[in-house]
């Protein structure tokens, strides 16, 4: 079982969400939806600040929020649940609507699964992940929103075409140390030596339970 969480936690890393981020602008590039594409550049490109931004408030200033072990949005749960929705959304669309739909609904699956196998890997708390999910599924919800406003478009099933190798040679894909690059930035802005950590919690609490 433990596998399985592990593959899953591997399709929502950033060496594989983010190439299916960038395969989705340039699927909206080629088809010369500029307005969509700006919309999505800015919606999954505010999610991703958002995450960078939490999690470099609690490593260097301690920021965050106790009584849920929250220290910051999932990463993983939240490009997870930007770019597969969107992704089964613009596979399926020339499909019909009911089709476009089904396409964007699989894809909330395949991200919750996704966010959920970051808590028994360790990587994460719950509300870290339950926040990071429902972050993303707001970005997917508002590019999905815009998108389906649109009626001309040039392109239909590229977009599949763009992402398949980008999932296939996942379990090949050297890991993106975006974490040590954020902790990194987050101990030269704050002028600490070592970041925060939520065992710094448990183990405050451990001394006053004693």
């Amino acid at each position: 079982m433990m596998y399985f969480w592990h593959l899953l936690s591997m399709i929502g890393s950033l060496a594989v969400t983010g190439p299916i981020g960038a395969a989705i602008a340039i699927y909206l590039i080629a088809g010369k939806q500029w307005r969509l594409t700006l919309a999505w550049a800015m919606l999954f490109g505010i999610g991703m600040a958002l995450v960078v931004i939490t999690k470099m408030m609690f490593m260097g200033w301690g920021l965050g929020v106790e009584s849920v072990e929250f220290a910051g949005f999932s990463g993983h749960a939240m490009r997870a649940a930007a770019v597969y929705p969107v992704a089964g959304y613009l596979v399926l669309r020339s499909s019909g609507p009911y089709a476009r739909y089904i396409g964007a609904a699989a894809g909330v699956i395949l991200a919750v699964l996704i966010s959920i196998s970051r808590v028994p890997t360790l990587a994460h708390s719950v509300s870290e992940v339950v926040t990071g999910a429902i972050l993303g599924l707001a970005v997917a919800g508002g590019f999905i929103y815009f998108a389906s406003r649109e009626h001309r478009w040039a392109l239909s099933r590229m977009l599949a075409v763009l992402c398949l190798p980008i999932v296939l040679v996942a379990p090949n894909v050297e890991p993106i140390p975006a974490e040590d690059w954020i902790t990194q930035v987050a101990l030269k802005l704050s002028g600490r030596d070592h970041p925060y950590t939520r065992e710094m919690w448990r183990h405050n609490n451990s001394n006053v339970a004693h």
